[in-house]
């Protein structure tokens, strides 16, 4: 009976081996002949889906950009009007082009197309028309780097938006971050490598890891247009300003000594910063950039299929892909890791629209102190603080996931921001009382977009119009002209000799 029962488990044990080596030979066989290439990639070649002949396995999961079902607390894949959630918003930007549309943020694949369909951009009739530069196409997509390439830095930059937009038609891909010869991650911003020289510092020096982040940070940082570099004058040339540092107040001394302003606000007539997105500034302050965690790390973590280990470029929030994001190495349950996240959000939302509430009326005061004939130099030091207490309040709101990135730093920063916008409307107190106003300043119904943009004088309907006109006009012969360009780019395949 033992020797049976020993015979039949050897089978069974001999069965499962060859199972096993049957596998391992599979998958050898997988890896061999995964990444044959099957075309030549140019220098420059802004279609992804040419690279993907090459990696199929990461075009496909970069494919999935396009999905938009995904929602978070404060972000996600999902279209979100901003505006509609928090008509505050209206108001902080009046003046700006976020006071007429503010949308999060969708997926990389629809990069091009949702700056076409932005009433920030306008409707431009053609070349040369439009209220926003050509340098606003610099994020969108490889196109960027192939017109770089071909025009120069200093001429792509030059003119308005409408003037580069048949050309700009791919959205975020390959080639903006790797080079295609070797496939090394690659950056493709000239601003970065400049902001690195002006900081002393080389970026060719960076290591595998560190580019992980870095070519992520040629786009989510915060930036500004400088029409005033020498030999460039008059073209808003795009500038990181890291030069004296990445803190709030660095950046906010750097443009103070240039009095730099991105607008003059409409209502208040402070002279304005706008914090674009400085999601990496934000992100190294935090603990897991400390533990030399990069971008990638989180938002691509690597993932298998067929045998194969490769980067998921389906980049997305980390909590639509805990179990490769973050139970990588943290052994908690995704329950329990995505209300350790909510709960630092919530608790900076809390404190970031309490800031709001103080900067709304502060602009509000401002605005009815001018109306009962303050000064320039008597309004002077309060349109400080209320640009220095804005700033510190969209430094911590525009880098979307900062609250969860770095909350101590988060905190620290709207702390401040409170503080300040505080100390403004206690001098728009004193200053109302000497001019007569002893009492509270009507706060206008701002309890929806619709009402907080037509108080401070938006029509938007007629912005509507003329976009939709823009998108039935000059939008095709855009698409059409991209298509006969891109008909004529060879695409060359590897001989198998």
């Amino acid at each position: 009976m033992k020797n049976k029962v020993l015979f039949v488990v050897t089978i069974i044990a001999v069965f499962l081996l060859g199972l096993l080596a049957s596998s391992i030979i599979n998958r050898k066989s997988e890896a061999k002949y995964e990444y044959v290439p099957k075309v030549n990639i140019g220098e420059n070649e802004p279609r992804s889906k040419v690279w993907g002949d090459n990696y199929p396995q990461e075009y496909q999961s970069w494919l999935q950009t396009a999905d938009t079902t995904f929602a978070s607390f404060q972000g996600g894949s999902a279209m979100r009007d901003v505006l509609e959630e928090d008509p505050r918003l209206v108001v902080l930007f009046a003046g700006y082009g976020f006071s007429k549309d503010y949308n999060q943020g969708r997926g990389h694949s629809y990069a091009v197309e949702d700056i076409r369909n932005s009433l920030r951009t306008g409707g431009p009739k053609g070349k040369g028309d439009g209220p926003m530069p050509a340098t606003c196409w610099t994020c969108k997509g490889p196109d960027v780097p192939r017109l770089m390439s071909e025009i120069g830095v200093t001429e792509f930059y030059k003119g308005k938006w409408a003037d580069k937009g048949e050309e700009i038609v791919n959205p975020i891909g390959c080639a903006d971050c790797h080079d295609p010869g070797n496939m090394k991650l690659k950056i493709t911003r000239p601003a970065l490598v400049e902001a690195f020289d002006a900081m002393g510092k080389d970026i060719n020096q960076a290591t595998h890891q560190e580019m992980r982040s870095l070519v992520c940070a040629q786009c989510h940082v915060e930036y500004y247009f400088n029409k005033n570099l020498p030999g460039k004058e008059g073209v808003p040339y795009l500038v990181f300003p890291w030069k004296d540092g990445m803190a709030v107040e660095d950046m906010e001394k750097y443009y103070d000594d240039i009095a730099f302003a991105d607008w003059t606000h409409k209502i208040s007539k402070t002279p304005m910063l706008k914090a674009q997105h400085p999601g990496y500034e934000t992100f190294k302050t935090g603990v897991h950039a400390d533990r030399g965690v990069s971008c990638a790390d989180c938002h691509m973590p690597y993932k298998s299929e067929g045998g194969q280990k490769f980067t998921d470029h389906h980049v997305q929030s980390p909590l639509n892909n805990m179990a490769n994001a973050c139970q990588a190495c943290h052994r908690e349950e995704s329950a329990k890791l995505m209300e350790n996240v909510y709960e630092r959000q919530r608790k900076a939302t809390e404190n970031r629209i309490k800031l709001e509430d103080l900067l709304v009326k502060a602009h509000v005061e401002a605005g009815k102190a001018w109306e009962l004939g303050a000064t320039d130099e008597q309004m002077k030091p309060i349109l400080q603080d209320i640009r220095h207490g804005q700033w510190r309040w969209d430094y911590s709101a525009a880098s979307h996931g900062a609250s969860f990135h770095s909350p101590v730093e988060i905190a620290r920063v709207i702390g401040g921001g409170l503080d300040i916008a505080a100390e403004a409307r206690v001098k728009l107190a004193r200053l109302l009382a000497d001019l007569g106003h002893n009492k509270p300043v009507d706060m206008p119904d701002i309890s929806s977009k619709e009402k907080a943009q037509k108080y401070i004088g938006l029509d938007i309907e007629k912005l509507e119009a003329e976009k939709k006109e823009f998108k039935e006009n000059l939008l095709p012969k855009w698409m059409e002209a991209a298509k006969a360009r891109e008909a004529k780019m060879e695409t060359k395949s590897v001989s198998m000799n």
